[in-house]
């Protein structure tokens, strides 16, 4: 029997709920629509042998007490041991070459310590790769390892930094602050907006809400366009920071959440949009570039970086898969992204700022639903891909 190899690149949320939904519902719909006459394979290729909630992030960082790594890094290992082994199969690598004609992607072991190189060959291929922070504080790239790393020493460091920067107005600048505050209420902590606001993506009023939160911890806030031009060490500890006004700081902790770049390095350069996203040639089924190939998440051009443009993409998308392998109608309706007003921002245990489809919520709302413990319970739900259990 023939064996139609459907690879997804990228072991993140986007890259989870798609391999757990092909292999629920789309496969046993495929199989039944073209009547057993082909075998369906899942290969799914991850960088790292875990899960990392990135959500929690910066209370992770913040402390290794409040969400210990045990519930922060998964392992992949039993998610899908539901599965058999000729339904799904596990590749641990980074993608770093993709032979379009071949259909075949060379993966680079992430945990060996010589170049160990494998091939994987696709027959349909899903690219849900993700964007890479500056800061391995942010999400895996590579090995989970080098990310605990990076938040160990972070650990280490925190308890006797006098001063503190972190650079970037978004919701990880903003949310780190307010946990450090929080924590460290004797250390200086200034956070650069690198803009003329916080949280840019949310009207003016609740960004200086978000502002006067931080300020009553002691934050501060400094707009203006003030960046960081240099790190002069290149570590995240006792280092000097050069800054757009020709002016420099030497701070016991620099913490970049300057923002991300798509995961794309390894793709053809004709499948990408200028800014290096994998190019969706049409939205509402998450066709990418060519045929058979399919993109969802933070490497995708549709997408605006938030965890909608993940969980309502799953379905349509694979709902494209199952309609390009059966040549029958689609199980689902197109993706129709949300555009409204819609972001929660932490800022500490018992603050935060947000909206949901364009509703201004209290700090009240924004505790129950994220301050308290960050969502953190959603982690062992997005590996083993209880979300989508139903079709």
């Amino acid at each position: 029997m023939a064996v139609h190899d459907i690879v997804v690149v990228g072991a993140n949320f986007a890259g989870l709920g798609t391999a757990h939904y092909l292999l629920k519902h789309t496969i046993p719909a495929l199989e039944k629509a073209n009547g057993n006459s082909t075998a369906y394979k899942v290969t799914l290729i991850s960088p790292s042998t875990h899960f990392y909630f990135k959500i929690g992030s910066p209370r992770i960082l913040a402390s290794p007490d409040l969400i210990p790594f045990s519930k922060a890094f998964l392992p992949l290992k039993d998610a899908f041991k539901e599965y058999s082994a000729d339904r799904f199969s596990l590749v641990v690598g980074e993608a770093v070459s993709l032979d379009e004609e071949k259909k075949s992607i060379t993966v680079r072991d992430t945990y060996s310590t010589t170049a160990k190189n494998s091939t994987v060959r696709y027959s349909s291929l899903v690219l849900a790769t993700g964007a890479t922070a500056n800061s391995p504080l942010w999400n895996l790239k590579g090995s989970h390892e080098s990310t605990m790393a990076a938040l160990k020493e972070m650990h280490a460091s925190l308890p006797k930094a006098k001063t503190i920067l972190i650079a970037g107005g978004g919701p990880a600048g903003v949310e780190t602050a307010g946990e450090l505050a929080t924590i460290y209420p004797k250390a200086s902590i200034t956070l650069l907006s690198g803009s003329t606001r916080l949280l840019t993506r949310l009207r003016p009023a609740i960004s200086a809400a978000a502002e006067s939160q931080l300020n009553n911890l002691s934050v501060t806030v400094i707009h203006q366009s003030l960046k960081v031009v240099e790190n002069t060490t290149g570590k995240s500890t006792n280092t000097t920071l050069h800054l757009s006004d020709d002016t420099s700081r030497d701070v016991d902790i620099y913490i970049d959440a300057t923002g991300t770049r798509p995961n794309s390095d390894f793709l053809p350069s004709h499948w990408l949009t200028k800014s290096g996203h994998v190019r969706t040639e049409d939205k509402l089924t998450l066709r990418g570039p060519v045929s058979s190939v399919y993109a969802i998440g933070d490497v995708a051009g549709y997408s605006l970086g938030n965890i909608f443009d993940i969980n309502d993409a799953v379905r349509p998308m694979c709902s494209s898969i199952y309609q390009d392998l059966s040549g029958k109608k689609p199980t689902s309706k197109p993706f129709k992204q949300n555009t409204a007003e819609t972001q929660l921002v932490p800022i500490g245990p018992n603050g935060g700022v947000g909206a949901v489809f364009g509703w201004k919520l209290p700090a009240f709302a924004v505790k129950m639903i994220k301050s308290k413990d960050f969502m953190i319970g959603q982690a062992p739900k997005t590996v083993s891909g209880e979300q989508f259990a139903k079709a």
